[in-house]
């Protein structure tokens, strides 16, 4: 990979989830990107795309993307965010099969893209199969958290905190703000409440900065948003 892609990966800070990149360590995580190549993604693009054979993986770099599944009754589902550090596409490498969700960039992301058989060459090599099951494993942790019970407002704001950190905007400068593509039906879908109940908590996070709209989420004051959030959870 090009010395600006290097420095690109080496100077991303590390979200406070379990990525792939902090299990494997950075040493892996930059032989891995060694062998793909770089990609840019505006908001909206596609990635990945369900139904889709897994012909490549790709390592996010910088960014938030969101996976989202259609189901059978034609419902679309938000599953999860992903954010640098994470590896996207692999179970259907792993398993030679389809994907079976797409994931969407909803801030302007940076990915590396590696090809299947480099991917599976590089697994094998390493031993990195426990790692991928734990790692999955982790994924579906992540995902019963924010379904979970309890105050709603609560878990929008920490959802929000959540998005910004894996984001790599952990701290955002004054007068600027963090804009998100996501709509009132995703977060519905992620926190597994109803739109009208979205809508009515982020009314109460107006307060902490939080604005909504057209499809979008903007975050002003980060550092408020996440002392609200600590607060509403004590």
């Amino acid at each position: 990979m090009s010395d600006r892609m290097s420095d690109r990966i080496g100077g991303a800070p590390d979200p406070p989830v379990l990525t792939l990149r902090r299990l494997v360590g950075d040493a892996l995580w930059t032989d891995m990107l060694e062998q793909s190549f770089a990609r840019r993604h505006s908001v909206g693009d596609t990635l990945l795309r369900q139904g889709e054979p897994g012909t490549h993986v790709l390592a996010l770099l910088s960014g938030v993307a969101k996976v989202t599944r259609r189901e059978r009754s034609g419902d679309l589902t938000l599953l999860a965010f992903r954010g640098p550090g994470e590896l996207l596409g692999e179970v259907a490498v792993l398993d030679d099969a389809l994907h079976s969700a797409s994931v969407e960039a909803i801030s302007h992301c940076s990915v590396a893209v590696l090809g299947k058989a480099e991917f599976l060459r590089f697994v094998t090599d390493r031993d990195l199969f426990p790692m991928l099951v734990r790692y999955a494993l982790g994924r579906l942790r992540e995902s019963d958290r924010a379904r979970g019970g309890g105050e709603v407002v609560a878990r929008l704001a920490a959802s929000l905190v959540s998005l910004a950190d894996i984001s790599g905007h952990s701290a955002i400068p004054q007068g600027r703000h963090l804009e998100l593509s996501l709509t009132r039906d995703e977060l519905a879908q992620h926190l597994g409440v109803s739109r009208n109940t979205i809508t009515t908590s982020l009314s109460e996070l107006e307060p902490f900065r939080v604005r909504t709209g057209r499809k979008r989420i903007f975050i002003d004051d980060l550092p408020a948003l996440r002392q609200a959030t600590a607060e509403l959870y004590d």
